[in-house]
């Protein structure tokens, strides 16, 4: 039994989409997301963990096939609207997926599929909207859901999450942000990534609630939507925040006046997935009267620690373990340090992942021999409350609510011709959290515009890199290293 397909029985008749001004109900979901179950499963009775990757817009149908490929014993696989086909192609491959459901709007992108024998190619219109099967038994310690996060190795792993991970990462947020059915609120982070996915979407049809899509954002309709009244919780990272105050700026004054008031009666509001510039968390405290409330989650985790709904939010924390999460700090040689020192953040508890997908080696060094999950970030505890202090790996970039590695962009960056060697990171910036940034070394000189014109053919057009510099060699240590700290110094 799912039980967020449970939950949804007890609120058939109410709305829980909005997507393009069309409201869906609880009962339409269900239905929609049935005929999702009935395509995929044809004669068979069960997909057994069969892996379903899907290309869909944000909205109505993403939330059905998503609630459909889990209904017919599938393991979801959603892909990200922005990547271009060699990323696609990594995650489709790379989970060996059996059927691909795409949008119209990417039919034309994915065509390659359309003749593989392998890879069942499933268009939204092939889909019988009046479809009905016999739904499987699907048992909690099944496999749910692939996301890809970028780690310390050159290319992207995959994180599967069983059912009962997903649902104690769910359960512990509608506790502790007291999620109901009478909240309303906004679809605008990507569906790829836990935050848009789990935090949001997820939480709302758990909970009775309503989530509104707005896609592609857009920092003016969002305050046209919260002028409405009906918003409740709001959820983004530090980049939207940045950016809805820049557009608040602009507002006549008697908007701006109109609209503080409204967003003063929200319930909820939060940001995640970068940490906070404490700017920018004065600013919309001033324009909203919203201290947001800041949490730290991860891919292979869900959330795990956040600031309190009803007690003190302290700027530049991130709070404190929430309930049903063991955290602990510890050292290099994996000991508990004494309160007051910095140690790594590490976890445990039944919202933890199963395991990188084909990946065994990755993951048994992930977790201690204790089974203790090691985020590779580090954290000090100060008054109670947890503050970042940074990665363990300076080839980690945070930037717009992603996690990069470097490594994964200097592997590409070398497959340019005239590219002798490359050294990127992430330096400070106080929309983004961090940019990333190149430095080159060359056999042949080059134009940087028509690097990163050929980068964004090959990789999503966040981890290109904004800015370059020509240097003569990269600085390095005995060993040979690269020392990354010396390359930032340029920037």
């Amino acid at each position: 039994m799912l039980q967020i397909v449970e939950n949804a029985k007890n609120y058939l008749g109410k709305t829980a989409i909005v997507d393009s001004k069309v409201e869906y109900t609880f009962s339409e979901l269900l239905q929609r997301s049935e005929a999702v179950s009935a395509s995929l499963l044809e004669e068979n009775a069960d997909l057994n963990q069969k892996r379903v990757a899907y290309i869909i817009s944000p909205g109505f149908e993403y939330a059905a096939i998503q609630l459909g490929i889990w209904r017919a014993g599938g393991i979801a696989v959603p892909l990200c609207i922005t990547y271009p086909f060699p990323s696609l192609k990594y995650v489709i491959e790379d989970t060996g997926a059996e059927y691909l459901i795409v949008g119209p709007e990417y039919e034309e992108l994915l065509s390659p599929y359309k003749q593989t024998s392998s890879i069942k190619f499933i268009t939204l219109a092939e889909i019988n909207p009046e479809g009905t099967v016999n739904l499987p038994e699907i048992d909690k310690s099944r496999g749910a859901m692939i996301l890809y996060t970028s780690g310390t190795t050159n290319l992207p792993k995959g994180v599967l999450t069983t059912h009962a991970n997903i649902e104690a990462q769910i359960y512990t947020l509608v506790k502790a942000w007291h999620w109901s059915s009478n909240d309303y609120t906004i679809g605008i982070l990507p569906l790829h990534h836990v935050h848009g996915i789990i935090n949001v979407l997820s939480c709302a049809l758990w909970s009775g609630a309503t989530i509104q899509f707005l896609h592609p954002f857009n920092a003016d309709e969002v305050f046209e939507v919260f002028e409405e009244g009906k918003v409740t919780v709001f959820m983004a990272v530090p980049t939207i925040y940045f950016k809805l105050i820049a557009q608040f700026e602009v507002f006549p004054e008697e908007r701006q006046r109109k609209l503080t008031p409204i967003m003063e009666k929200f319930r909820l509001m939060v940001s995640g997935s970068a940490a906070l510039p404490v700017s920018v968390m004065a600013k919309w405290k001033e324009i909203s009267g919203h201290y947001l409330l800041e949490r730290y989650g991860m891919t292979e985790i869900g959330m795990a620690i956040s600031n309190p709904y009803h007690h003190d939010r302290k700027a530049g924390y991130i709070g404190q373990a929430l309930d049903g999460v063991e955290i602990r700090l510890v050292n290099e040689e994996n000991q508990v340090v004494l309160p007051g020192h910095a140690g790594e953040i590490q976890v445990k508890g039944p919202s933890v992942f199963k395991e990188y997908w084909g990946k065994p080696e990755a993951t048994a060094n992930t977790f201690t021999e204790d089974g203790w999950f090691k985020t590779g970030d580090i954290a000090v505890i100060e008054a109670g409350y947890f503050r970042i202090l940074g990665r363990d790996s300076i080839d980690i970039i945070k930037s717009g609510g992603y996690k990069i590695s470097a490594l994964e962009i200097e592997e590409v960056i070398r497959q340019y011709p005239g590219v002798k060697d490359v050294g990127v990171v992430g330096i400070p910036d106080e929309e983004w959290g961090e940019i990333v940034v190149s430095a080159l070394v060359l056999e042949n000189p080059i134009d940087t515009k028509v690097l990163n014109s050929w980068l964004r053919e090959r990789m999503p057009a966040y981890k290109t890199p904004r800015s370059y510099k020509i240097i003569e060699e990269l600085p390095r240590n005995a060993m040979g290293k690269v020392t990354k700290n010396d390359l930032k110094k340029l920037f």
